[in-house]
C-alpha cells in the first residue's frame, strides 16, 4: 500500500513535477494549495483542474488571506524594514503554507511532507526549518534530489511531464514565477543572467506607456499600527491590502530589481511587484515618524531590521522573534491616525497626516517659530556641542 505524503502544491512547473515523480517512487500524494490572495477564481479553478488532471489522491484549497495579514503583514509593517532596503519579503506566505499542510497532514494521519522547493534558493530553508519547528516530520523535496543528476532542473522536469502527457504552460518555461497576496517576484531567463528584463518578464505593475493621467489619492486609517481603514471605510487587513494592490499596479508603484544575499550565500536576482505593501509601509513609516520620540526613531529600525532578517532566513518559528515582535508590538500603542497617500505614477508619497498623537511644541514650529530665546540656543549649543569644540580647541 503506498504511503500517504502531502504536498504543498501550487500548479507551477515545480510542484506539478513533484506529483508523478512522487507517485512513481510509491507516494500517495495528497495535494494542498493555500490561497494567500494572490489568484484569482479563474487560475484557483486551473490549479485545482492541474491537480486532478495529475492524478492526486486529494487536492483541498486552504484559505490563507487572513492569517498571512495577521502572522505577517501586520508585523512586517510594524518592523518597517525591507529586507536590505529594499526587498518586502514576498515569498513569506511559505510559513503560512507550511502550517495549511501540516494541517492536513494530521487530517490524513501522515506524517510524510513534500515541496518542490530547489537546492539553491532560500524558500527549502524557509520550509524546512518551519517544518521542523512544528514537529518531527519526514521531509521530501523531489527537486532537491534531481540536482544530483541533472544541471538543468528546469529542462529536466518540463521533459519529464511532457513525456508522461502533461503539458507545460509557456511562461513557466521562461520564468519562475511567485504570485500571493503580498506580491509577485519573477526569476529565470534574463534576469538570471544579469541581462536587462524582457517584456515577458511582468507582473501586476503596469509600464510606464501606460500609467494613468489622472494622479491617485488614498488613505490609510491606523489603530496601534495596524491599518484598518481604507479611503474611512472599516475592512480586514486583508482586504484592505488587495484593494491597494488593485488601486496602485495601474500606476506602476511597488516594481523593483534587486539582487541581494541569499540565505545559502548566493546572489539572487528577482523583479518585485509589491503596490499594497508600498503604500502600506510608506504610509505607517510618515505616521510612525510623527508620533514617536527622536530615540524611539533611531532605535526601532535595528530591531525592524533583527525582525526581517530572522523572517527572510527561515527562523519565523525561533523565540527571538518572538521576542522582538514584542518590543515592536510596544512601540505601536500611540501610532494611531489617518494617512493621505498620493501617488502620479512609479511611487507613492504621504502627503497628509493626522493624529492626536503628533509630537507638535505649542510655541515652536521648525525653522519657522520658537518660544525661547537666543541665550538658550546659545547655551543648548555651546554644552551639545563641547565635546567636539573643546578637541578642536586643543588639537589646533
Amino acid at each position: 500500500m503506498s504511503k500517504k505524503i502531502v504536498l504543498a502544491f501550487s500548479g507551477g512547473l515545480d510542484t506539478s513535477f513533484c506529483v508523478p515523480y512522487l507517485q512513481e517512487r510509491g507516494w500517495e500524494v495528497h495535494t494542498v494549495f493555500a490561497d494567500t490572495g494572490g489568484v484569482d477564481a479563474e487560475e484557483k479553478a486551473w490549479i485545482e483542474a492541474r491537480a486532478h488532471e495529475l492524478k492526486v489522491a486529494s487536492h483541498v484549497t486552504v484559505d490563507g488571506g487572513p492569517a498571512i495579514w495577521a502572522g505577517f503583514v501586520k508585523p512586517f509593517v510594524w518592523a518597517g524594514e525591507p529586507y536590505q532596503g529594499q526587498y518586502p519579503l514576498l515569498v513569506s506566505d511559505r510559513y503560512l503554507i507550511v502550517e495549511a499542510a501540516l494541517k492536513r497532514c494530521a487530517e490524513l494521519g501522515t506524517k510524510a511532507i513534500a515541496h518542490g522547493c530547489t537546492g539553491m534558493g532560500n524558500d527549502q530553508v524557509r520550509f524546512d526549518l518551519a517544518i521542523k519547528a512544528l514537529g518531527d516530520y519526514e521531509i521530501v523535496a523531489p527537486i532537491r534530489e534531481i540536482q544530483k543528476e541533472h544541471k538543468e532542473v528546469r529542462a529536466y522536469e518540463q521533459a519529464y511531464l511532457e513525456a508522461r502527457g502533461f503539458a507545460v504552460r509557456a511562461k513557466q518555461k521562461s520564468y519562475t514565477i511567485n504570485e500571493n497576496l503580498l506580491g509577485v517576484t519573477m526569476s529565470g531567463g534574463e534576469i538570471d543572467r544579469w541581462e536587462a528584463p524582457g517584456p515577458g518578464a511582468k507582473g501586476w505593475c503596469a509600464p510606464r506607456s501606460e500609467w494613468p493621467t489622472a494622479p491617485l489619492e488614498l488613505t490609510l486609517g491606523f489603530q496601534s499600527g495596524e491599518a484598518i481603514t481604507l479611503n474611512g471605510e472599516a475592512l480586514p487587513g486583508h482586504v484592505i491590502l488587495a484593494r491597494l494592490n488593485a488601486a496602485l499596479a495601474p500606476y506602476g508603484v511597488g516594481r523593483g530589481l534587486y539582487t541581494g544575499d541569499t540565505t545559502i550565500g548566493l546572489k539572487g536576482r528577482i523583479i518585485y511587484e509589491a503596490p499594497g505593501l508600498a503604500a502600506l509601509l510608506t504610509a505607517h513609516r510618515a505616521l510612525e515618524e510623527a508620533v514617536l520620540t527622536k530615540n524611539q526613531n533611531r532605535f526601532k529600525p535595528e530591531i525592524g531590521r533583527k525582525w526581517t532578517e530572522l523572517v527572510y532566513e527561515g527562523f519565523f518559528h525561533d523565540p527571538l522573534k518572538t521576542d522582538v515582535e514584542a518590543f515592536l508590538a510596544s512601540s505601536q500603542r500611540t501610532v494611531n491616525g489617518t494617512v493621505t497617500l498620493r501617488t502620479e505614477g512609479g511611487r507613492v508619497d504621504a502627503v497628509a497626516i493626522q493624529s492626536p498623537h503628533i509630537l507638535n511644541a505649542k510655541g515652536a514650529t521648525y525653522a519657522q517659530a520658537a518660544d525661547w530665546g537666543v541665550a538658550e540656543a546659545e547655551g543648548f549649543i555651546r554644552l551639545y556641542g563641547m565635546s567636539s569644540t573643546l578637541w578642536a580647541e586643543v588639537n589646533r
